[in-house]
């Protein structure tokens, strides 16, 4: 059983960078693929960013960056010049990575964390 716990969040203002974290446990972390999605109020969660075991990645959002950190156990999210829009409940996801690309759809990640709010004024 793999746990996530997501930290970083906060208020923000337009232009502003974040870097949002994201710590498993439980799982030898390699051997996942991660995922950052997020759920904007009273909107479908839709998926942000994902990357694979050896780092492969992809992103929706060209602000946005993922990256992981193996030794540390932890994937982030950079995201730059922050707008109102990116206002939502961020969301970390692993499923066990079997060799195969990046995973895109949340709906093949079994494991997520509890969430971290970002808000961003203007």
């Amino acid at each position: 059983q793999v746990q996530l716990v997501e930290s970083g969040g906060g208020s923000m203002q337009v232009g502003d960078t974040l870097r949002l974290s994201c710590k498993a446990s439980g799982g030898t972390f390699r051997d996942y693929a991660m995922a950052w999605s997020r759920q904007a109020p009273g909107k479908e969660r839709e998926f942000v960013a994902a990357i694979n075991g050896p780092g492969d990645s992809t992103s929706v959002k060209g602000r946005f960056a993922i990256s992981r950190d193996n030794a540390r156990n932890t994937v982030y999210l950079q995201m730059d010049d922050l707008k109102p829009e990116d206002t939502a409940v961020y969301y970390c996801a692993a499923t066990r990575w079997f060799g195969v690309g990046v995973v895109p759809s949340l709906e093949l990640y079994d494991y997520w964390g509890q969430g971290t709010q970002v808000t961003v004024s203007r």
